[in-house]
């Protein structure tokens, strides 16, 4: 049957239904984290999302949506060590499907200097009294060379180091 050839109501509930449909699909595809999966602590945007394997993945800025889609180690790496934090409950039982399984993941999981960001064995790095200290970006890098010894020193007090001894 011609639905053209239907009553005005009926094409409207018909209309109206198709609207519901589709947009039950699209709160299904939303993405399900609420923090951002790189600078833990601030909470995700709507206009910045991207997505890993076919699965969407909410940030916070587009600074880390140019990161996360400049390295494809280091995404897979942050959705790895991400979801072990329980801040990408999307990927929540899908590690070995994904290959998260075999990622191995390093002892230090935040940035020394911006303590909500993590990083990845793909980061910006220094060698430290014979281990190696990640960031999360350059910047955060060129903060620590200013005076390492005092950066290193409140690091390991927060527990951000486990790589270097607590003697430093």
């Amino acid at each position: 049957m011609n639905p053209h050839l239907l009553p005005l109501p009926f094409r409207a509930a018909i209309l109206g239904v198709s609207f519901l449909v589709g947009s039950l699909g699209f709160a299904a595809d939303a993405p399900a984290n609420k923090h951002c999966p790189m600078m833990t602590e601030d909470k995700v945007e709507d206009d910045h999302q991207v997505d890993f394997k076919g699965t969407p993945v909410a940030l916070c800025c587009g600074k880390c949506e140019r990161m996360w889609k400049a390295d494809e180690k280091a995404t897979t790496y942050y959705v790895k060590v991400a979801t072990e934090l329980g801040l990408l409950p999307q990927f929540k039982g899908k590690e070995k499907e994904l290959g998260l399984d075999k990622v191995q993941l390093i002892s230090q999981r935040y940035c020394p200097i911006n303590r909500q960001s993590l990083i990845t064995p793909y980061s910006p790095s220094v060698d430290y009294q014979g281990a190696k200290v990640y960031f999360f970006n350059d910047k955060a890098k060129a903060t620590w060379e200013k005076n390492p010894d005092a950066a290193a020193k409140k690091a390991i007090e927060a527990g951000i180091l486990p790589q270097l001894k607590k003697t430093a």
